[in-house]
């Protein structure tokens, strides 16, 4: 016997949440011929172009060498284009192309569907509340992580 029923760890409750949501958008992205985590990246490269492979991973929360990968299926599929930075060579900056722009388009529609339908079932403050929420619950999570 556990010392906390299943029922009451917050943390079964947020994961099924994750779960749902990340199967919804794995359904979803099917037809757009990609990933999440492409989708993903092409989300933040749309509002980040030029970004580095190391701060779209982080901005993406997977590991570089993920990252890498991703970046790789993306490229070979010509989404997206990487050339070496003007003043550092050895950075390779990484921008959507006109495909990559069109396929990025389809899978947003098909995602914005999912979470306006999502949103949809609370009302403005139900929404806030929610989002406080989490937002609380992402803050006590790292700073149980960064404990010794």
């Amino acid at each position: 016997m556990t010392s906390m029923p299943a029922s009451e760890r917050l943390g079964s409750h947020l994961k099924r949440a994750e779960q749902a949501l990340s199967a919804t958008k794995t359904t979803l992205l099917k037809p757009a011929g990609v990933t999440v985590a492409q989708y993903s990246a092409l989300l933040c490269l749309a509002g980040s172009p030029g970004i580095s492979a190391a701060a779209l991973a982080r901005m993406c929360g997977v590991t570089p060498p993920t990252m890498n990968t991703v970046l790789k299926n993306l490229q070979d599929r010509a989404l997206i284009e990487r050339t070496p930075h003007e003043w550092h060579r050895n950075v390779l900056e990484t921008r959507l192309t006109d495909e990559g722009h069109a396929v990025l388009a389809d899978a947003d529609a098909r995602i914005v569907r999912a979470e306006q339908a999502l949103a949809a079932q609370f009302t403005d403050e139900e929404r806030g509340a929610l989002v406080g929420l989490l937002g609380r619950c992402v803050d006590v999570l790292e700073k149980e992580r960064s404990r010794p």
